[in-house]
């Protein structure tokens, strides 16, 4: 915990610079994350307590497995991160603002120190997100606010398990562990893209190696179905950008680039229900995110995790779902620049 809060305090000395503003974005992030760190026990005495309640006892135990089957099966960090827990007494334990042009789908971008520039902003307070997102909006912006389940430090400091991350299955939980582990074991400063789509592949091949260790076919049965529907979403996603970005290229006037922005999402919204009805069979699992507002923020968030997912998972098995070369072999492209990095991997034809 100590370099930890090492690191954010050498954080918030160098947005001084930057104002009164950037300081008390800062401090906030000490605060929550000082109070999270603060609150830590040990998932193993937890687990030897017996006033722990049974169904904690019975999660805590299910996690302590998974953490060792990230390191001894994923080679993923074998550190102190997901051996302890925190009830956090909340939905989310984060809250991220994304923002963007309101006819563009280029997310808005921040830099922080040490971990480089990604495409939101994160609150531990829901009305400090709201106010963000509020003067984001005030400034013509499209703005999306989501809460977060669980984050990462990247190995600055230990992070634990949060009771957010124990509200579903262990499917669920194995997932999140294995997703935020990745982050661990590699992250490109400024690249978010990349980030989230190499975490999600470990999460992806993780969670499919960890139920066929454990003889659970429903369960992968029922995860395979998920992923399907998952990539159908992200297909409609990626129609609607596509068709945005031909209107925002073209000569038209904003009231007229307004309405055939409308337009076009009203469009997404008719080909959700209509794969919800016909191929999900009335699954509604993405009810909620359809009914709320969609904008440029919230089409370019949704992006940001899945665009280059089947590059990486082509990559995966193209290093014969080793792990060690899978991620010997993306860390030499995560060495490569900009444009190039993105096209390095999607032209990859070997794990080398």
């Amino acid at each position: 915990m100590k370099r930890a809060l090492q690191l954010l305090v050498a954080m918030m000395i160098a947005a001084g610079a930057a104002g009164c503003a950037s300081v008390s974005y800062y401090a906030q992030s000490l605060e929550g994350h000082a109070r999270i760190m603060a609150a830590r026990k040990n998932v193993g005495k937890l687990i030897r307590d017996p006033s722990t309640p049974e169904p904690l006892r019975a999660k805590l135990s299910a996690a302590d497995s998974i953490r060792r089957f990230a390191t001894d099966e994923l080679a993923l960090p074998d550190n102190s991160s997901y051996r302890s827990y925190v009830d956090i007494g909340r939905d989310a334990v984060t809250f991220a603002v994304f923002a963007a042009p309101q006819f563009s789908l280029v997310p808005r971008t921040w830099c922080f120190p040490v971990f480089g520039c990604v495409p939101y902003r994160g609150y531990f307070s829901r009305k400090a997100a709201t106010d963000s997102a509020v003067e984001l909006h005030r400034q013509g912006l499209d703005v999306y606010v989501t809460g977060i389940t669980a984050y990462s430090t990247l190995g600055w400091s230990s992070d634990p398990l949060l009771s957010t991350m124990l509200r579903q299955d262990d499917t669920y939980l194995a997932s999140l562990v294995f997703h935020e582990l990745a982050h661990q074991r590699l992250y490109v400063d400024g690249d978010s893209a990349f980030n989230e789509a190499f975490a999600v592949t470990v999460e992806t091949t993780g969670v499919r190696k960890w139920l066929r260790a454990a003889g659970n076919r429903a369960g992968l049965l029922s995860y395979e179905t998920d992923r399907r529907r998952k990539a159908d979403f992200l297909g409609l996603i990626a129609k609607t950008r596509d068709e945005l970005s031909q209107i925002y290229g073209s000569p038209r006037a904003p009231q007229q680039m307004a309405a055939a922005k409308a337009a076009a999402i009203d469009r997404l919204r008719v080909r959700y229900r209509q794969l919800r009805d016909r191929r999900w069979a009335g699954y509604r699992g993405y009810d909620a995110w359809f009914d709320a507002p969609i904008n440029n923020a919230k089409l370019a968030a949704t992006a940001v995790y899945g665009e280059q997912v089947p590059a990486f998972l082509r990559l995966f098995d193209l290093c014969s779902g080793d792990y060690p070369r899978f991620y010997a072999s993306v860390r030499r492209i995560a060495d490569l620049h900009g444009a190039s990095r993105a096209e390095a991997l999607k032209a990859a034809t070997s794990c080398n």
